[in-house]
């Protein structure tokens, strides 16, 4: 693995479910998640093993294997919501809800309609997630 970004695989008595950059418990993520978000580049390094998301804010890892296998923030098409600085985060991928857009919408009318726009969209089954 000599274009690996992670250390070695950790090895716990969890079975690597720690992020090995951060040391913090790694939530189970489905591996369809982790094909629909990753680069094209980095889509071409994904194993087909259980991955896991780091929640940490300031660890660039994203995902990780327990095969010592990592994709950064710069390994994801999208923006992750626990990455990002407070007040500018993405809410849902899926339709382009930000913290920001929520924050002007009720400057604005005194509300904000972001959840129901969001149900409905569900509703239609337009959502990927």
């Amino acid at each position: 693995m000599a274009n690996c970004c992670c250390p070695a695989p950790v090895d716990t008595h969890e079975n690597g479910s720690v992020c090995p950059s951060s040391g913090t418990a790694g939530a189970p993520v489905d591996l369809i998640t982790v094909k629909a978000l990753l680069t094209e580049n980095a889509l071409s390094r994904l194993r087909e093993v259980e991955h896991r998301f780091c929640p940490d804010p300031s660890c660039d890892v994203v995902y990780f294997n327990a095969l010592g296998d990592c994709y950064r923030q710069r390994d994801v098409r999208i923006p992750v919501w626990q990455k990002e600085p407070f007040g500018a985060r993405l809410v849902c991928y899926c339709f382009g809800e930000t913290e920001a857009t929520i924050r002007d919408e009720i400057e604005m009318t005194g509300r904000s309609r972001a959840v129901e726009r969001v149900r409905e969209h569900i509703a239609a089954k337009r959502c990927a997630c």
